[in-house]
């Protein structure tokens, strides 16, 4: 029986290929989130002349942290995600790689990048990775199962990649640095709601307490989505009013979160599989053009 299984995981593992398997245990999409919103907190909090070094050694440090993360929590999740369509085919579950390589990979990926920060960037950006990566492998993931209030906290580490940047490039953490926070922690709510509902019964499966898992009328995902599009909304225009974005900013970044706010308000109308798609693809078109609208038109 073991043999069998060797073989079939072989199989599956040629099948797939080592870099498809290692960029779904680092969550690759999600990794490169977190880099490009580093990427442009480093390049509205630098001052002068672009220091290429020091940017490149920003995200390297930040990418092996959240590489690490992700395949720690996949580690502390196999048993949950193998509940979940959506997650059974993950490279734990399906038996594609097995824990304790997961555990020394993610080890040595997390300590390397917070190492690294500290060294190459500063103490304060490796203080901050320290943060992040604490907060979201043993209150987050842990919270998951536990309460509803899991997506607000888990929004925390997920908002803190900007002001690494921003620490990175100025050794400081300012209020300019908290707006970039504080827009990427609200943008994370109405996007991962959306999410909740479209998998509801998959999350019900395995555990976790979404909130679309116990308001089956949808009545309360619905306010919260709507509410904090519109709390994104001012928000978003801190970087304007911290005058280091210019009116062209300001002008698409209202277009942008009204659009937001639009599509949630239709969500909570009708809340169907179709209207939380929506929502979740305005979250994704939001976010990449609010980060493109920065760079173009950061006050120099």
């Amino acid at each position: 029986m073991k043999a069998t299984a060797h073989t079939l995981g072989a199989i599956v593992v040629a099948d797939k290929g080592w870099f498809s398997i290692f960029s779904e245990l680092i969550k690759a999409r999600l990794t490169f989130l977190v880099l490009l919103t580093t990427l442009v907190g480093f390049y509205l909090g630098f001052r002068g002349a672009m220091d290429y070094v020091l940017m490149v050694h920003t995200l390297l440090g930040t990418g092996l942290v959240a590489s690490g993360a992700a395949a720690l929590n996949q580690l502390l999740e196999r048993k949950f995600d193998a509940l979940m369509r959506r997650t059974e085919d993950r490279p734990l579950p399906s038996g594609r790689l097995q824990p304790d390589t997961v555990l020394v990979f993610g080890g040595v990926c997390s300590a390397a990048g917070l190492v690294y920060l500290a060294l190459a960037v500063n103490l304060l950006t490796g203080l901050l990775g320290a943060i992040t990566l604490g907060s979201y492998l043993f209150i987050y993931t842990p919270l998951k199962r536990v309460t509803s209030l899991n997506t607000a906290i888990g929004a925390i580490p997920g908002a803190l990649p900007p002001l690494m940047g921003w620490t990175a490039a100025r050794n400081e953490v300012s209020g300019e640095g908290w707006s970039l926070f504080a827009i990427l922690f609200f943008w994370q709510l109405p996007h991962f709601l959306a999410i909740a509902w479209m998998y509801r019964e998959d999350y019900a499966r395995a555990g976790y307490a979404m909130l679309p898992v116990f308001d089956r009328d949808g009545r309360r995902t619905a306010r919260h989505a709507v509410s904090h599009t519109l709390g994104l909304l001012p928000i978003s225009l801190f970087p304007f009013l911290f005058r280091f974005e210019g009116v062209i900013y300001l002008a698409g970044t209202l277009v942008l979160s009204l659009a937001f706010v639009w599509q949630a308000v239709q969500f909570s109308r009708d809340l169907s599989f179709q209207r939380a798609r929506r929502l979740f693809y305005a979250s994704i078109l939001y976010l990449p053009l609010l980060l493109g609208l920065m760079v173009f038109d950061k006050v120099k």
